[in-house]
């Protein structure tokens, strides 16, 4: 794993409240924490005595660490707190508690469905956001569940269920697949689930209040201890993150700033009239344009009638009524765009324009750290300096099954991921990775012979001189000869720091020292192909197997394979589903439905 250099990112770190999160090599949240003051919280992990071994163990871990500024140190709590419920990382002390944007979405069901959503919009559908990001939504789920227990199950599910699931047994929802809850009922808590999404807490609290009151004077203490419950669950939900400052529940907060001549826009999502997060974006080819000029096209470019909400304020003064006039036509209401604002919502922007900024320069820090690695990778392994953009490939499978081929791309300063791609190796003999490597080489520079795509300048092999004689063959082949070759093989144990470097005209192999930073991008860039090569394996493998588990089954044909799909909704239902539920299916007899249960599990 390659070693994370703290000084970058520390010296650009302000002196502000926020919650910083702590990442492994597997991009996984280890530690989230909240700081009164971000610079000296976060320095204070890589000073040389650390009091605690356990935190010695986290910051060996840590690759990458994301930061978010807020108002004050009570936000940045409510934040912490949000996010290690979220990602419940493995070094936070954590107590048992109940790629468009994603919404959430109420379908126009008999027994309407809480769902999360992305994609097109259907019209008989009731849809909520758009929400930052997926956790924001899945929060957002998990609380209308807590307070309303509206069902989450797929129709599948739910009209074959014969008894309440476990949802009900904890209380998050009422069980109407087995007309635990009347009709009526259930769309009225629909209903105050709806009034939640748009903000109007005060009114169902109101709503509830009356209906409390009204069961204790009939004496239903039971019922009146119910809507108690939910008074107290949303009180709770309003002392959460609230803004009252905002004349509209709904609203963007869009800031930009320019830092060594690159600019960042970060995006401030009110929903509901809750601070649901924020979302930073590196326009490209935005190095002479002014700050409003990038905002306009913002704009222009990010919303759709969907995600637009009534007001989007700025953070530059803007001529704006043809975006106003424009947005609202698509949009089917007023929107209004303000970039003249005072009060607080100006601290609201000033909060956008220092998340901007803060993203910018650690994302600068990256890139210069990264030009160094290239640098020293250049000196060591005496390439041109010239090379500027790397491929590298990698095979993976399973015993020679569903075998893939990935090629991912390093090109100025960064992984380019939009540019990653995996190739399904067929027609070779099964295990052979000399034959895969040949194949995905030719497909890819065929093409680049041909003049379709990117020339690289480097291309490294993830393997030692067998894999990289072939691609030697390969390039003299097309007629690729300019192109550098790398073979790379894992070294003694195959322990990271001894690996061993070929070139097709030399056999004697070149190692790096393990402190070498340009050997710290070669790392980086190898197991990035790795990772990207095994994903795609595994996804690929699991496919087959769970398109061929039934087909397996000695007695299930055509016809009963289509039944079970379509009664339990796809081959995860069927796995889902009890013995006694796989024999109410025609043409299944009990036999069959154990042998079926059997096999699967």
């Amino acid at each position: 794993m390659q070693a994370f250099d703290p000084k970058p990112f520390l010296k650009n770190l302000p002196h502000l409240p926020g919650v910083y999160r702590m990442l492994n090599q597997a991009d996984e949240v280890i530690y989230v924490g909240k700081a009164k003051d971000l610079k000296k919280r976060v320095s204070s992990y890589f000073n040389k005595n650390l009091p605690s071994p356990r935190t010695k163990m986290m910051v060996s871990q840590i690759t990458k660490i994301e930061t978010t500024v807020t108002h004050s140190e009570a936000e940045a709590l409510l934040l912490e707190n949000n996010l290690i419920k979220n990602f419940m990382p493995r070094y936070n002390v954590l107590f048992r508690d109940d790629k468009s944007y994603p919404y959430i979405t109420i379908t126009g069901d008999t027994f309407p469905r809480l769902a999360f959503h992305r994609g097109t919009q259907k019209k008989e559908q009731q849809y909520f956001g758009p929400f930052p990001n997926a956790v924001a939504v899945r929060e957002s789920i998990q609380l209308l569940q807590k307070v309303f227990k509206l069902r989450t199950c797929e129709n599948s599910v739910f009209s074959n269920r014969t008894r309440p699931c476990l949802q009900y047994q904890i209380e998050r929802c009422t069980a109407p697949c087995v007309d635990f809850i009347s009709k009526q009922d259930y769309a009225e808590d629909v209903q105050h689930a709806v009034m939640f999404l748009q903000g109007r807490e005060q009114q169902i609290m109101d709503a509830l209040g009356n209906k409390m009151m009204s069961a204790a004077e009939q004496q239903e203490y039971e019922l009146a201890a119910v809507y108690r419950d939910r008074m107290q669950s949303l009180r709770q939900v309003q002392a959460k993150q609230f803004v009252s400052d905002f004349s509209v529940d709904d609203a963007d907060v869009v800031a930009c700033v320019e830092y060594q001549g690159q600019h960042c826009v970060n995006l401030v999502m009110v929903r509901g009239g809750r601070h649901l997060g924020d979302k930073s974006f590196f326009p490209k080819n935005a190095e002479q344009e002014s700050i409003a000029d990038i905002l306009r096209a913002f704009i222009q470019q990010h919303y759709t009638a969907q995600n637009t909400p009534p007001l989007i304020v700025l953070g530059a003064p803007l001529e704006c009524e043809d975006l106003q006039q424009w947005l609202s036509e698509q949009s089917g209401r007023k929107i209004r765009i303000n970039s003249n604002v005072i009060g607080q919502k100006r601290v609201w922007l000033k909060m956008a324009e220092t998340n901007a900024e803060l993203a910018l320069k650690q994302t600068l820090a990256q890139q210069a750290n990264q030009q160094l690695r290239l640098q020293a990778l250049r000196e060591a392994l005496n390439l041109p300096d010239s090379v500027e953009r790397i491929e590298c490939f990698d095979i993976s499978h399973m015993m020679g099954e569903a075998t893939i081929a990935s090629c991912v791309v390093f090109d100025k300063g960064d992984m380019r991921h939009q540019e990653y791609r995996r190739y399904n190796i067929t027609d070779i003999t099964p295990g052979d990775d000399y034959a895969a490597m040949r194949d995905v080489l030719t497909r890819r520079y065929k093409k680049v012979a041909a003049g379709e795509g990117k020339m690289p300048d480097l291309v490294f092999i993830d393997g030692g001189k067998g894999q990289l004689g072939v691609a030697h063959e390969v390039m003299q082949e097309i007629g690729l000869v300019d192109i550098i070759l790398v073979g790379i093989a894992k070294g003694e144990e195959r322990k990271p720091g001894l690996e061993q470097m070929f070139f097709p005209e030399n056999s004697t192999p070149v190692m790096l020292n393990k402190d070498n930073i340009g050997l710290h991008l070669l790392q980086q860039i190898r197991d990035e192909a790795h990772r990207f090569a095994i994903t795609g394996h595994r996804a690929k493998r699991g496919k087959k197997r769970m398109q061929s588990s039934l087909e397996e089954i000695e007695g299930i044909g055509a016809k009963r394979r289509k039944s079970l799909l379509l009664r339990f909704g796809g081959l995860q239902g069927v796995k889902n589903a009890s013995i006694d539920e796989l024999a109410q299916v025609e043409g299944i007899s009990r036999m069959l439905a154990e042998k079926i249960y059997q096999e699967l599990h």
